[in-house]
């Protein structure tokens, strides 16, 4: 799972990013409105996680951005401002928890563990056409076939698993798979991508990813199975 905090104190941004890492989340950091917003856009995340009084742009208007952009990222909120009109402002901005400084570890792991529950039955595993997604075990099924996925394989179905049928450009893939500092370029994706298919072939999976120029990758069905 991916999370990223958008908190203009760096030493709490750190603080927080290093708690959660240790429970096994990957974490990006941003330290304003404005940075937070275009990491936001990037559709990557499985959380984010807002401070509202931010330089640049504040907590209110980067949720409104990202739901004005149509994205169901679920968002916490997590400021000083513990007035009745602030948690009301906030939750109209989109967001689905508020949770006012100071506050006690237990408390955010249990909102982050609940948010990101909230996303359904699919976080223990992803699944379309006749396929499904172990996110446990990493092991990619159809039917009473099976293969291991390694874990850029995984990281790379995982994602297109979570777009479906909306094309996933290949630069949101290097980012949420390699990182925003890692040298990969787009070859990698396309390596993957011909692993993948490869594995799903040999499982006897329908699914197929399809390769759209300019656009990137999406699923489809195909009915020849």
């Amino acid at each position: 799972m991916k999370i990223l905090i958008v908190e203009d104190e760096v030493l709490l941004a750190d603080a927080l990013k290093a708690l959660l890492e240790k429970k096994g989340f990957e974490v990006q950091t941003a330290y304003d409105g404005e940075t937070g917003e275009e990491y936001a856009m990037l559709g990557v995340y499985d959380l984010l996680i807002l401070d509202v009084m931010m330089p640049r742009m504040n907590g209110f208007e980067l949720a409104r951005q990202v739901r004005a952009n149509r994205l169901g990222v679920p968002i916490l909120m997590l400021t000083a401002r513990s007035g009745l009109e602030d948690r009301i402002q906030g939750l109209n901005a989109g967001a689905d928890y508020y949770l006012t400084k100071p506050f006690d570890t237990r408390e955010l792991l249990a909102c982050v563990n609940a948010l990101l529950r909230r996303q359904g039955s699919q976080v223990d595993e992803l699944a379309f056409g006749n396929t499904c997604l172990d996110l446990g075990t990493g092991m990619l099924r159809c039917a009473d076939r099976a293969v291991r996925l390694s874990a850029k394989e995984f990281d790379v179905m995982r994602a297109l698993l979570q777009a479906g049928e909306r094309n996933l450009p290949k630069e949101v893939i290097l980012a949420r798979v390699w990182g925003y500092e890692s040298n990969a370029v787009e070859n990698h994706v396309e390596v993957y991508v011909g692993f993948l298919r490869k594995k799903l072939a040999g499982i006897g999976s329908n699914i197929r990813i399809m390769a759209i120029r300019k656009l990137g990758y999406h699923l489809e069905v195909s009915e020849e199975c």
